[in-house]
């Protein structure tokens, strides 16, 4: 039942229409000032929610660059909001349509059935943002617009992570006819330009998200470096070290990004217990056991499963990040022990060692098994005990022979970690730097090593 408040609402005999919306309004735009404005117009009187600092960062949103008054400011300075209001906490929204006696309650189509449980309390109505501009004079210059190649299973989680980093928006996809019905409804509920034609998509964004399978990563990337387009490539990100060492000295050549999407790098748990690991608290590390596994079945297309390569190639990257932020990308040499599928010509499970100097690393990775998703550090005086799964890393324990001194870690994992490795690609390209938690010489060993196990280097079969 809608709230009747009708009476406080009243002035001179006729009724004033009470419309909300919030927002964060970082690096305000025209978008911005189009959502508002038809916000206005849905009524007589508007009130405007500006997000707090510490609101955005619990709900997720890592990266708002505007403080909070300047937000305010913007939001003041386009005359449409006859009330200014901070928004602090989860539920809020209910409280303020009571407390304003709010008919109307607004916000952008692209949280479109996100908000319909309001309906209870006043009329909800979902308003077109407008589209593609992020990269015209009236953004913020530190803004991007993102394209999509490919319409992976991953790309649905991509555009709903996308919503919570901020100076970034998703605005077009581009997919060819293996995956076009997908694409079509990714589009659909994203409010996304669907392309054709890769150059059309190119000229009409900042950078591209590469997310198809892995044998056509080289030649995507390259078209989008060509065209002067900053590049995120979804792990793996590449199965030839020639062609991986082509695509970073052309992205140096022409001063662009090329960043490795594997998210875990990018994550604070997974960060700090790395460095943890290389104070010496647990002794040198002489061992580093990691472990990546599902059972994927008849739920993984058979395109899919032979494009990927088998476990080594879909999922390998996750435990190598371990092993060269613990051991290092000098390792001595690699040995694999692989399981292969029943019915396809790649592994189902692999096990596989490197093998350092003074260290070892054992993975275990599968697509058609399953084994604990662990992650352990061993050192000389204790260990570190990353439960499953270890890659959405967000609680973790220093162990020592006497139980007193074990230390337990907690982290805020943030949705599904997508967000984590956005906000860094965002970061590079508005430093013009390269990532530091994911290197290129670091990105090239894993290459190197998905290399070997493709050419049969040290592969043993049962």
């Amino acid at each position: 039942m809608l709230n009747d408040c009708s009476s406080t609402k009243k002035k001179g005999g006729i009724h004033i229409v009470k419309v909300i919306t919030y927002g964060t309004y970082d690096l305000f735009h025209q978008g911005h000032y189009n959502l508002l404005k038809r916000a206005k117009e849905l009524g007589d009187y508007l009130i405007v929610g500006v997000t707090s600092d510490a609101f955005d960062k619990n709900r997720g949103k890592l990266n708002v660059r505007d403080s909070l008054a300047k937000r305010i400011e913007n939001v003041r300075k386009t005359g449409f909001a006859d009330e200014i209001i901070v928004e602090e906490y989860m539920g809020q929204k209910i409280d303020d349509i009571k407390r304003y006696h709010v008919d109307i309650f607004t916000v952008g189509s692209d949280w479109r059935g996100h908000f319909d449980y309001l309906n209870e309390y006043c009329r909800v109505q979902y308003l077109e943002r407008t589209r593609g501009v992020s990269s015209t004079a009236i953004r913020n210059k530190d803004s991007i617009s993102l394209g999509i190649i490919g319409a992976e299973n991953i790309v649905k989680r991509f555009c709903e992570e996308a919503k919570y980093v901020s100076g970034m928006e998703v605005t077009g996809i581009f997919e060819q006819a293996e995956r076009m019905d997908f694409a079509n409804e990714l589009a659909r509920k994203n409010e996304l330009l669907l392309y054709a034609d890769l150059d059309k998509m190119f000229a009409a964004v900042d950078a591209v998200y590469v997310c198809c399978p892995p044998a056509f990563h080289y030649q995507y990337i390259k078209h989008a470096l060509d065209a002067g387009k900053h590049v995120i490539c979804e792990y793996p990100f590449g199965l030839k070290v020639d062609e991986c060492q082509e695509l970073f000295e052309l992205a140096k050549k022409k001063k662009l990004i090329l960043l490795h999407a594997l998210k875990t790098a990018y994550t604070p748990a997974f960060q700090h217990l790395i460095s943890l690991a290389k104070t010496g608290m647990i002794g040198n590390i002489i061992a580093v056991d990691a472990s990546f596994t599902q059972v994927l079945g008849s739920r993984l297309p058979i395109q899919i499963r032979i494009a990927s390569g088998g476990s080594v190639n879909a999922t390998g990257e996750y435990p190598l990040l371990a092993f060269i932020k613990l051991l290092g990308t000098d390792y001595h040499q690699v040995r694999f022990y692989s399981h292969l599928c029943e019915d396809y010509p790649v592994d189902g499970y692999t096990r596989f060692y490197l093998e350092y100097e003074r260290a070892i690393g054992t993975a275990t990775v599968a697509i058609d098994a399953k084994s604990e998703g662990s992650l352990t550090i061993t050192g000389t005086k204790g260990y570190f005990y990353v439960p499953a799964p270890w890659w959405k890393t967000e609680y973790f324990e220093a162990r020592f022979e006497d139980i007193n001194k074990n230390m337990k870690y907690f982290y805020k994992f943030q949705g599904e970690g997508l967000r984590y490795e956005m906000v860094e690609f965002l970061r590079c390209i508005v430093t013009e730097e390269n990532s530091v938690h994911l290197t290129q010489d670091e990105t090239m060993m894993m290459v190197r090593v998905l290399e070997q196990y493709n050419q049969g280097e040290r592969v043993h079969t049962f």
